[in-house]
């Protein structure tokens, strides 16, 4: 399904939603759970896995904007309880934290 761009980014959008850490640990139990940091904006990251932009998402993951969570993240987070804005990219759940 290759929709145009601004189209995607107009849906995706609508999906986005806030979360709280509680409602995402069974996502990162099973694996499923991805973190995108700054300065990767969460619509830009959902938009290139949707569009399955692998060079671009291999660069993500290697500089460290893109990650898949540890258990430090999952500590830190249960902590801290930060809200994330969130996405689904199945199998995916992309999430960042929200700015304060």
């Amino acid at each position: 399904m290759h929709q145009d761009p601004a189209t995607l980014r107009a849906h995706l959008q609508g999906e986005m939603g806030a979360i709280t850490w509680p409602e995402l640990q069974p996502h990162f139990a099973r694996g499923a759970l991805l973190a995108v940091t700054d300065p990767l904006d969460l619509l830009e990251a959902a938009m290139a896995l949707v569009q399955d932009d692998k060079a671009t998402v291999e660069a993500w993951l290697k500089a460290g904007t893109l990650q898949q969570p540890d258990i430090d993240h999952a500590r830190g987070w249960e902590h801290r309880q930060p809200r994330f804005q969130a996405v689904v990219i199945a199998p995916w759940v992309l999430v960042k934290e929200s700015t304060p």
